[in-house]
C-alpha cells in the first residue's frame, strides 16, 4: 500500500553527516521537507542540493526543517556537504530501512520528497522531481500549506 497525502507519515531516525541521530516527523512541530535522492556528488543530485542551498535562507525564515536523504555514508554525506556548502542536514540510510518506507527505494535510490505537516502528516508527495526547479517549488507549495493551517 502506498503513502499518500493525508497519512501519518512513517517515523524514523537516521544519522547525519556528523552522526547524529534525527528522529522524523520532527518532534517539536516544525514543517519539514524530506527529500530522497540517488547519490552524493552526481549530477542531478548535485543540481538538486545547490537550488536548495541557494533558497534556504528563505526556508530558513519560515522554519521550515530540509534533511535530504540517501543511502551513501555519514562520510560521503559529510564530503559532499562541505563540497558544496550545503546548510541543511543530509541523513544517511545506508542500512537501506527507510527508503522502503517511504517508497524510494527504486533500483538504488528515487528521487522523491515528502512535505510533513507539523502534526506529523504528509501534506504533499512529489513523485516526478525536476532537481533544476524543485527548491522553487518546495518553497511556493509549504508557504502556501501553511496559509492553510
Amino acid at each position: 500500500m502506498s503513502l499518500q497525502i493525508g497519512d501519518k507519515a512513517p517515523a524514523f531516525s537516521l544519522t547525519d553527516e556528523n552522526s547524529v541521530v534525527h528522529n522524523i516527523p520532527d518532534p517539536n512541530g516544525n514543517w519539514t521537507i524530506i527529500y530522497f535522492y540517488p547519490k552524493d556528488n552526481t549530477p542531478g543530485c548535485t543540481t538538486e542540493a545547490c537550488g536548495i542551498r541557494d533558497m534556504y535562507s528563505t526556508f530558513a525564515e519560515a522554519k521550515i526543517l530540509v534533511f535530504g536523504i540517501s543511502a551513501d555514508s555519514e562520510q560521503s554525506h559529510r564530503s559532499f556537504k562541505q563540497k558544496f556548502d550545503l546548510p541543511f542536514t543530509l541523513l544517511s540510510d545506508k542500512n537501506k530501512i527507510v527508503l522502503p518506507l517511504y517508497e524510494a527505494d527504486k533500483i538504488g535510490s528515487k528521487r522523491k520528497t515528502y512535505i510533513i505537516s507539523p502534526d506529523g502528516v504528509i501534506a504533499k508527495i512529489y513523485d516526478k522531481v525536476s532537481p533544476a526547479t524543485h527548491a522553487g517549488e518546495l518553497i511556493r507549495d509549504v508557504l502556501e500549506l501553511k496559509k492553510g493551517k
